[in-house]
């Protein structure tokens, strides 16, 4: 079973990485796949978390407010409900298979609190950086419900496009500067898909069920790895050796500076400064 294929000399895998166990908000246990480490390397992602328990004491508390400024977060809820508000006056309820995109910009000061109190919540956030000349811009918003997600029933394949385009279909968001691509993959057993993709662009993928191959080499379960970036490769092909599912992430990198403190990501230590001063005097969404 194979989807349609227009890859003939499909990247290497340059190395797998195992999530970091840690937690945020008031305490949500997440894993850390994509750390600070590997920002240069991934750029123009930053971050990568997953989460998923169906231990409430695990997520309860949720995120309370805080702030961002300089990236936009893109939240895919795989399983419950999660109430989004924030100070530039949005609100909306992420559930099963929704996506939320946030773009900070110049600031915005936001929580995502459960509203369940018991079963599984799984997902992920990934923080996708904003080039300099975009990182002031004003804040914005959209939540996507699952049936507002392209998607395409494939030989063995179900593909999910949140962001990019593949298999000739536009994903719910596009993004001139960075280009991101953004697909969930769910594979049955002995099937493959095939991905083309810049050689430039900086890509990975991450197995949050069953076990897949690129090249040969198996990616286990609740594993990233890492495409490498050879120029003479132009896309990515997957075999299923199990009934799978995982994220395809890819990216035009930005090639600029990256500073980080906490929830800002700016391009220089004075910005980040400017950013907690704004923060500290009430106007980081001013």
């Amino acid at each position: 079973m194979n989807s349609e294929s227009t890859v003939s000399s499909p990247r290497r895998i340059e190395r797998l990485i195992s999530g970091l166990p840690t937690s945020d908000g008031a305490g949500v246990k997440l894993t850390r796949v994509l750390t600070q480490d590997l920002q240069q390397r991934l750029d123009p992602f930053l971050m990568l978390d997953a989460f998923g328990s169906d231990q409430a004491d695990d997520y309860i508390a949720g995120f309370p407010d805080h702030p961002h400024r300089g990236f936009e977060t893109v939240t895919y809820m795989i399983a419950g409900r999660m109430r989004h508000r924030d100070s530039a006056g949005n609100e909306g309820l992420l559930e099963n298979g929704g996506v939320q995109w946030m773009t900070a910009g110049r600031g915005v000061i936001h929580s995502e609190l459960p509203e369940q109190e018991e079963g599984l919540m799984e997902g992920f956030q990934l923080w996708l950086n904003l080039p300099a000349a975009g990182k002031m811009q004003p804040p914005w918003y959209r939540d996507f419900k699952a049936a507002d997600l392209p998607q395409l029933q494939l030989p063995g394949v179900n593909l999910t496009v949140i962001a990019g385009q593949s298999q000739g279909l536009a994903g719910a968001v596009q993004r001139e500067r960075t280009e991101p691509l953004y697909l969930d993959l769910h594979m049955s057993a002995g099937s493959r898909f095939s991905q083309p993709l810049p050689a430039s662009h900086n890509a990975f993928i991450y197995v949050y069920r069953g076990q897949v191959s690129l090249a040969g080499q198996s990616v286990p379960v609740q594993k990233m790895a890492i495409l490498a970036n050879d120029p003479a490769s132009d896309g990515v092909q997957i075999e299923a050796s199990q009934d799978s599912r995982l994220l395809l992430i890819a990216g035009r990198p930005l090639r600029e500076p990256i500073v980080q403190y906490g929830p800002f990501v700016m391009n220089t230590k004075q910005e980040i400064y400017q950013a907690v001063t704004d923060f500290q005097s009430g106007k980081l969404v001013a």
